[in-house]
């Protein structure tokens, strides 16, 4: 079994992150970058598998500049076999990463595209449906857990109502979530074994795919700072309170 995995590169999620003065975006000069955090639990769990005898062979994807190539590093330091690079130092929408997704698929057939289900910079949750949705391929999205038997996969998915499984049969698109594992820390040996596994570069013209942005950003505003709290001295008062100033009961 093959399994892809897109991967991107985002401001580090210890990083408090600052926005331009003129609110146009965020600030990211001389912040520090690292794998989206629900990619580094896809690259984690495609490991698992190939550890598992399950999968054959792993290869990272990542869309984004040349600085991007350190993110698919640090997936090939952790167990991937190789990685493409589609660069370009434009922003790229989930629908035209999508877009370039479905061609390597179509050039590399794998069995599994296991992806995390959003970044933490956009927030959409939008790529693996959307991939899902081009391929014509079933999807498993928000996964807390992967068995792939035979030709299926089942996927438990969190839901509101508690967990639910899903068969898909194979090939199929699946988007992780955080409890479906705990990401390995890559070793030093493994780092330098890294630097010598292939990277393919490639560009979004090489697919045919066009990037330009559908979605203009009007205003980007950090968020209200919270106000301190009260306590109160009784249940009557915190219902007054709750009634009365806040108006939510």
């Amino acid at each position: 079994m093959k399994i892809l995995v897109p991967v991107k590169r985002v401001v580090d999620y210890n990083v408090k992150v600052r926005v331009k003065p003129d609110q146009s975006g965020v600030d990211l000069a001389n912040v520090k970058m690292s794998m989206n955090p629900f990619c580094e639990i896809a690259v984690e769990e495609a490991i698992r598998l190939k550890e598992k005898g399950v999968a054959s062979e792993i290869i990272a994807v990542s869309v984004g500049p040349a600085q991007a190539q350190e993110t698919i590093r640090t997936a090939l330091a952790m167990g991937a076999d190789r990685g493409i690079l589609v660069q370009t130092d434009e922003a790229v929408e989930p629908l035209a990463v999508a877009k370039i997704l479905k061609s390597i698929v179509d050039a590399e057939t794998p069995d599994v595209v296991l992806l995390g289900k959003q970044a933490i910079d956009g927030d959409n949750n939008q790529t693996g449906q959307m991939l899902a949705a081009l391929l014509d391929w079933p999807q498993g999205t928000f996964a807390s857990e992967v068995a792939v038997e035979g030709g299926k996969v089942n996927v438990t998915r969190e839901i509101d109502g508690g967990l639910q499984t899903v068969a898909l049969e194979l090939p199929a698109v699946i988007t992780t979530d955080l409890r479906l594992n705990e990401p390995r820390y890559a070793s030093l040996p493994n780092i330098m074994k890294a630097k010598r596994k292939p990277i393919d570069t490639k560009t979004p013209d090489d697919f045919g795919v066009d990037i330009t942005p559908r979605l203009e950003t009007v205003k980007v505003t950090e968020p209200a700072k919270r106000e301190a709290g009260v306590k109160v001295d009784s249940v009557a008062e915190l219902v007054a309170k709750l009634k009365d100033e806040a108006g939510v009961i």
